[in-house]
């Protein structure tokens, strides 16, 4: 077993391993997966040192859920590890509930027969928590992020529910925060600047944000990460391969970003950024992993997998030696910021 180093959520108790273990590619996203699947990937992950799993019910709607609980308990890990789930979506009944139509729509194959609904507010908050319980088969659950709220995610209507958060949705995380339900609490979202507003007017923990800060996107080293850094939030970072081609490279068959198709401008810059890691024998999966593990806001990346051979890839990568000239010249080549900061030792 690999030694994994452990960072704390912000002022919580909860302490998450360098890598964690996302649960989206093994609930439906563009492949079905079985129990048995999806079950070794998540012993697989364990084995390798990864002590801290993320779902949510929108993953699979609901199956994420279930079969990470069903592992944890029937495996007796769940005194040993750390589980992060989502509020803000009620499921109910795909047969009485109309589709929800969003920018990111996922098909997911074989999910479970319900559909997501928005409520941020107090009775929804309570709601997604209590099923989100009973899905996992678990009595508290650590960390507890309110997913996809902001205007990437909601457009237009995203004030109507920031109005929903700011008038009731809080009090119900502070309620369950404060009653030791769950330990830690924030936002998983695809964007930076709603995570920095509410860190201003609530004080959360941490906050999964994915696909902001990469080696191809460095907006948040303008100002962002420096005030969560000050106000103790935490970031869990996830989508650092920017939903693929910083795993792939260019030359990968189904290369995305973003989950769409890679722009030109992106293609010539991950083309440079892998004439470099030739040069230097280094994998882009690795430079990719610690180049956002090095910044101090960051706690922990959430990697997706969807078997044991990925999880594998995924701890070799972050233990990878890159020399510090790799570094140098990806600055030198202006592909990265000069203040950036940059891994030392990675574990």
């Amino acid at each position: 077993m690999t030694e994994l180093e452990t960072r704390p959520l912000g002022k919580s108790k909860v302490r998450a391993t360098s890598l964690g273990l996302g649960t989206v590619p093994l609930s439906g996203f563009n492949a079905d997966v079985s129990y048995g699947e999806f079950e070794a990937t998540i012993l697989a992950g364990y084995a390798a040192g990864i002590r801290y799993f993320d779902c949510a019910p929108m993953y699979g709607f609901g199956k994420s859920e279930h079969y990470l609980g069903h592992a944890l308990r029937a495996n007796k890990l769940r005194e040993n590890v750390v589980v992060s789930t989502k509020v803000g979506r009620v499921l109910k009944p795909a047969s009485r509930t109309k589709k929800l139509e969003t920018v990111y729509g996922i098909e997911w194959i074989d999910p479970l027969p319900f559909l997501d609904t928005y409520d941020y507010t107090y009775d929804g908050v309570m709601r997604a928590f209590e099923d989100s319980q009973q899905r996992l088969g678990l009595d508290y659950i650590d960390v507890l992020l309110v997913h996809d709220v902001g205007r990437a995610w909601h457009g237009d209507q995203s004030e109507f529910y920031w109005n929903q958060l700011r008038a009731s949705g809080y009090k119900a995380l502070d309620e369950l925060r404060s009653s030791g339900a769950v330990s830690a609490i924030g936002l998983g979202v695809n964007e930076t600047d709603s995570v920095v507003g509410v860190a201003r007017e609530f004080p959360i923990d941490c906050s999964l944000i994915a696909g902001r800060y990469t080696l191809l996107n460095h907006a948040p080293l303008e100002a962002a990460f420096d005030e969560l850094l000050q106000r103790n939030v935490s970031v869990i970072a996830g989508g650092i391969f920017n939903s693929g081609i910083l795993a792939t490279g260019v030359g990968g068959p189904a290369a995305t970003y973003d989950y769409g198709k890679v722009p030109a401008a992106v293609v010539e810059k991950v083309k440079a950024i892998e004439s470099i890691c030739s040069r230097f024998a280094v994998s882009l999966s690795a430079a990719a992993m610690q180049f956002v593990y090095a910044h101090p806001a960051v706690a922990t990346l959430v990697m997706g997998a969807k078997s044991a051979l990925e999880v594998e890839q995924n701890v070799k990568a972050i233990n990878e030696t890159i020399p510090p000239a790799f570094w140098d010249a990806l600055i030198e080549a202006s592909l990265l910021p000069s203040n950036a900061p940059l891994p030392t030792a990675i574990r």
